[in-house]
């Protein structure tokens, strides 16, 4: 094996520069993944504006990995075998010892690493992780499709399968972009009805295409008011990180309806807490799955086909790809290959 890697590292705020480094050597606890494919995700855009610390290397950014095993630790489990194809997402593995992880909720580990952040991600040949952040990817699966979900698919599957909706209930997607777009088809194939709000008339031949029973043009029309015509709504999800836009929707939701947030937008929300108390309304937010529950949002989309839309580009031009994301030109989400073939994803 190679004893050097390439990778693309942050070198200044927004800026990502090739790089290689010597190809680390995997912890007791730890795998070394060979990466195939790393999806471009909009929290990539805020890790890349941390410039790196003096003295030390850029972050490299990513956190939609697949890839193979090449070396593993002496510590890590049977389960997890040299040559498997692995998935990685947001979050670098728990440490299996702290109160969260005590009670079963991993994804919530006081001492994982957030690739991207305090630890190096996917835009990259290899990268070391933790065994237990690993994702067994499905067989049927493709890896290009497989990548978004990772991060994308299972914080919409699970906000969805966590919810408390049931089939029939009335679900508003607000946002149709990388999340939204994988949130239209989880909603519609959970047997919801589904509301999408956007902005512009651009997006509702695909989001009807995706799964939507009504379209929304929150330029054009007030959101909120549509909504109520039609009977108000029981649960949103709201995937743009848009405060604003979140407002003005939730008071479409039913009595007893909850709002779950998936954008992290740096604005306060304006709720009037007699809008909550008056009709027990509920505003939640929801964050990115343990591996298990992973596993299973990439299950569900074997089933059911639904399947992230995706265009591919070479690692090597992960300053253009985040300049697509930037300027809201992704439909709808990037995917970088660590190989020649950059052939074009049939959906």
């Amino acid at each position: 094996m190679t004893t050097y890697f390439r990778a693309m590292q942050v070198i200044a705020p927004g800026v990502l520069e090739m790089t290689e480094r010597p190809v680390p050597v995997p912890g007791p606890d730890d795998v070394l993944i060979k990466i195939e494919v790393c999806g471009v995700c909009g929290a990539d855009l805020r890790d890349s504006e941390n410039a790196p610390l003096k003295g030390q290397p850029g972050r490299i950014p990513g956190h939609e990995i697949v890839g193979h095993i090449v070396r593993k630790g002496d510590r890590v489990p049977g389960l997890w075998q040299t040559g498997q194809r692995v998935g990685v997402g947001r979050l670098g593995g728990s440490c299996q010892h702290c109160a969260p992880c005590r009670h079963g909720r991993f994804h919530l580990c006081e001492n994982q690493q957030t690739l991207g952040v305090n630890g190096d991600g996917g835009y990259a040949e290899y990268v070391v992780t933790r065994h237990t952040a690993l994702i067994a990817i499905p067989a049927a699966l493709s890896s290009v499709h497989a990548a978004p979900i990772l991060c994308a698919g299972t914080a919409t599957f699970n906000a969805l399968r966590h919810s408390g909706a049931r089939a029939g209930d009335s679900v508003a997607v607000l946002g149709a972009g990388g999340l939204g777009h994988m949130a239209i088809q989880y909603a519609r194939k959970m047997g919801f009805e589904v509301s999408v709000i956007a902005r512009g008339r651009a997006k509702e031949p695909a989001a009807m295409a995706l799964g939507a029973h009504r379209y929304i043009d929150s330029v054009s029309e007030n959101a909120a008011d549509c909504l109520k015509a039609c009977g108000g709504v029981d649960f949103i999800l709201a995937t743009a990180p848009d405060a604003k836009a979140v407002s003005a929707v939730l008071p479409a939701l039913a009595p007893q309806g909850k709002a779950i947030l998936l954008g992290s937008g740096r604005s306060p929300l304006n709720i009037m807490p007699g809008m909550l108390i008056g009709a027990e309304r509920t505003v939640t937010g929801s964050f990115v799955s343990t591996p298990a529950q992973t596993e299973r949002a990439l299950r569900f989309s074997v089933l059911f086909q639904t399947l992230p839309v995706t265009e591919l580009m070479p690692f090597e031009q992960a300053n253009e790809a985040l300049d697509r994301l930037r300027q809201g030109l992704a439909r709808y989400r990037i995917v970088l290959t660590m190989n020649q073939d950059n052939s074009s994803d049939d959906r």
